[in-house]
C-alpha cells in the first residue's frame, strides 16, 4: 500500500542513529514494510512471487507472519540466506523465541541471553548486555534485527527520527499531541494523518510508560 504522506524506498528512511535511539540502525537490511516490489524480488528466494505477497500483505506487524508467508518450503540455509537481506525489526521486549532464533547466526543459546536481559530500556543496555557473549561486530550486526519501543511522552526528536519511514512532518505530529495518555489516543490522532495500517506499522515501534 502506498501513503502519499511517506512515500519512501527503503534506503530514505535510513537516517544517522542517535546516542540513544532505540531502533537498530539497519541499513544493511531492506524493510519489508517499506521496501520496493522490485528491492524485494531481488532477494535470493524472494523473486517477483514472493515480493508480491510481501506486498499484498502489508503490514507486516511481526516476524512470524512474514516468515509464515515468504519461509515456508525454504531450508535453514535460504531462511539465512533471505534474512540477512530483508527484515521486519523484532521487539526485544515481547518477540518470541522462535523469532529471535529466526535472526541468521542466532541459535538456542543466543536466543536465550537476548531474553535473558529483559525489559530492555533502551539499545545501549542490549549493547552492553549482548556483549559479554560476542565482539562488537557481531553486536553491530545484531542490533540491525532489533528495536526496543520509544516512550511516546519522551523520547527525543533524534529518537522518533529511527523508526523506519518516519520523516520531520510526522515526528512534529507525534510530538504535537504530548503528552499520551493512552496508545487509543496516538491511533486517534496520528489517524488524522495517515490510514490505519500505517497507524499500526508506527504503533510497532512506541510504547506509553505504564501502560
Amino acid at each position: 500500500m502506498r501513503h502519499q504522506l511517506l512515500a519512501v524506498t527503503a534506503t530514505a528512511f535510513l537516517v544517522a542513529p542517535a546516542a540513544s535511539a532505540q531502533v537498530g540502525t539497519n541499513a544493511a537490511l531492506l524493510n519489508p514494510n517499506l521496501a520496493s516490489e522490485a528491492e524485494l524480488a531481488a532477494v535470493s528466494h524472494v523473486g517477483p512471487e514472493g515480493a508480491e505477497t510481501i506486498i499484498d500483505g502489508r503490514p507486516w506487524l511481526s516476524a512470524a507472519a512474514l516468515d509464515a508467508a515468504i519461509g515456508a518450503g525454504l531450508s535453514d540455509e535460504q531462511r539465512g540466506a533471505v534474512y540477512a537481506r530483508l527484515w521486519l525489526p523484532i521487539n526485544l521486549n515481547d518477540v518470541t523465541d522462535a523469532e529471535i532464533q529466526l535472526i541468521p547466526g542466532v541459535g538456542r543459546r543466543m536466543a536465550h541471553e537476548f531474553e535473558e536481559y529483559r525489559p530492555y530500556v533502551a539499545l545501549p543496555e542490549f549493547r552492553r548486555e549482548i556483549g559479554k557473549y560476542v565482539d562488537d561486530d557481531e553486536v553491530a550486526r545484531l542490533e540491525q534485527y532489533v528495536f526496543v519501543p520509544l516512550n511516546l511522552n519522551t523520547a527525543s526528536s533524534e529518537d522518533l527520527a529511527t523508526i523506519p519511514g518516519i520523516g520531520p512532518r510526522m515526528i512534529h505530529e507525534f510530538e504535537e499531541y504530548r503528552p499520551y495518555v493512552s496508545i487509543e489516543q496516538f491511533r486517534r490522532e496520528i489517524g488524522k494523518y495517515v490510514d490505519d495500517d500505517e497507524v499500526a506499522r508506527f504503533e510497532r515501534y512506541v510504547s506509553i510508560a505504564g501502560s
